[in-house]
């Protein structure tokens, strides 16, 4: 799935200031919520949810360059990991919380996903991110997002293959349901994440609850991931097998 896919990319991106954050969660319960035709992929008998909130800069159309003011923009997604019957792993989101309004209308309708308007900020404080987020329509306060560096010593790298990192990153393919409940796959390419062990003392698990999970506790895994450049292909219809 790391290889970059045959057809023409429709866009271009880059993904910044990536922070993930996941718990274990009950395989039965993430295998209710999917549409027909993907089935949960666990690791070690664990499925997981993540919340990722990130940066999303220089977003183009492949015949158009980045426009200020509209190609910038932050974004908080809340996601688990599938599969679909011919075994390919991929990513399916609960909710994509966005900064930028148009963004939100052009991936609800060109590209299926749940996306949804909110009020978000960001702040960079050397290597410490601060992040919030509210939905439109949501009351109370900003859901919050701080993290840094566990070691700053260390240099992020990729992950390694068997690993429960690289399950939860290693992923370019996103699944969906188009018109008429047909299941529909996304691809992106970019270079492997470089990632590294986060300290996030902040992080709001509200999204994930409107999702339908209550999360238990702290994350079991936190990491942050250095930018990478990604180009984004067509959405196409999954082979039922």
């Amino acid at each position: 799935m790391r290889q970059r896919p045959s057809a023409w990319a429709v866009g271009y991106q880059r993904w910044n200031h990536l922070l993930f954050a996941h718990w274990q969660v009950d395989p039965q319960q993430v295998q209710a919520t999917l549409p027909a035709g993907l089935h949960v992929d666990v690791f070690q008998n664990h499925a997981y949810l993540g919340i990722v909130p990130f940066s999303m800069e220089r977003i183009r159309p492949a015949w158009l360059p980045p426009v200020p003011g509209l190609s910038w923009f932050l974004e908080l997604n809340v996601r688990t990991y599938v599969h679909d019957a011919a075994g390919r792993p991929g990513v399916y989101f609960y909710s994509l919380d966005c900064d930028q309004p148009i963004a939100v209308q052009i991936a609800r309708s060109i590209f299926k996903l749940p996306y949804h308007h909110a009020r978000m900020s960001a702040q960079r404080l050397g290597s410490r991110i601060r992040y919030e987020c509210l939905r439109r329509g949501q009351a109370g306060p900003s859901w919050r997002y701080d993290w840094q560096p566990l070691h700053p010593e260390t240099k992020a790298k990729p992950a390694e293959p068997g690993t429960l990192e690289f399950f939860l990153v290693e992923r370019y393919a996103l699944f969906t349901s188009g018109s008429g409940s047909r299941l529909m796959e996304g691809r992106v390419h970019h270079s492997p994440y470089r990632i590294q062990a986060a300290h996030a003392p902040e992080v709001d698990v509200a999204p994930a609850q409107l999702a339908g999970f209550e999360l238990q506790g702290p994350a079991c895994s936190l990491l942050m991931a250095d930018a990478v450049d990604v180009s984004i292909y067509p959405l196409r219809q999954v082979e039922r097998l």
